[in-house]
């Protein structure tokens, strides 16, 4: 019985350490922690799309993180490292967290859903699947699924394809949840290789990629605002139809 209240107890600090760290470092574009108790201490592993921001300055930034980390959760001589995530774009938690701010902002759910969707997939993924509920347009509560791609739904492959994270967003109507599933097709072993033929940059589209860098995630989100409202609705192509 005693391991069983340890392993619930260690959950349950688990959830409270994943949710204070998505707070704590949301600017740095937090995608996951994994902690490893070792004989020296406990070792933290931070995954995060932006390392200098968490890192700080002579890293006084990680610093002021390890003490609270330590004084918060009760952890032994925790060891903080950050590793750097490549494409953001296949982070569910960082996906969540983006379209939630959108929506904050006053982005329409569809607008922000179809711009999150588009991103996943030009980043390379096999398939992702949105699920946004809450009060949506009204009173009622609603709940709509966008899907694009493929994504395995059941057995051993969708457990090590899959990943996602599930984030809450309070707005004016009320509470709105979003739950983010993508399928990272990196994860797959392939039976062969496919020559692909890169093509070369030229100098336009290295001038778009750094008028397009953002050091924070609230920079990210905010040009991300600007391209998202040349984005066309399924209602409103509807409309332009008719």
């Amino acid at each position: 019985m005693t391991q069983l209240k340890n392993v619930i107890k260690d959950n349950y600090n688990m959830m409270l350490l994943n949710d204070f760290l998505r707070e704590e470092i949301k600017e740095a574009g937090f995608h996951k922690v994994e902690v490893s108790k070792t004989p020296s201490g406990t070792r933290i592993t931070l995954y995060v799309t932006r390392p200098g921001i968490v890192i700080g300055r002579k890293g006084s930034g990680i610093k002021q993180l390890t003490e609270k980390v330590e004084s918060d959760f009760g952890f032994k001589d925790p060891q903080i490292s950050v590793e750097e995530v490549q494409k953001a774009e296949l982070s569910p938690s960082v996906m969540c967290n983006r379209m939630a701010a959108h929506i904050e902002r006053g982005t329409a759910f569809r607008r922000a859903t179809m711009w999150t969707m588009n991103q996943v997939m030009e980043a390379g993924a096999m398939g992702v699947q949105i699920t946004i509920s809450g009060k949506l347009r009204g009173d009622r509560s609603a709940f709509e699924k966008h899907v694009q791609g493929v994504l395995p739904r059941a057995g051993e492959y969708a457990k090590n394809v899959v990943s996602e994270d599930i984030v809450h967003v309070k707005t004016k109507m009320g509470l709105i949840g979003i739950r983010i599933r993508i399928a990272n097709k990196e994860k797959i072993v392939p039976e062969f290789k496919l020559e692909e033929t890169l093509k070369p940059e030229t100098e336009e589209t290295k001038e778009m990629e750094q008028k397009d860098v953002a050091k924070t995630e609230s920079e990210q989100i905010k040009i991300e605002g600007e391209k998202m409202k040349s984005l066309e609705t399924l209602e409103e192509e509807e409309q332009r139809l008719k």
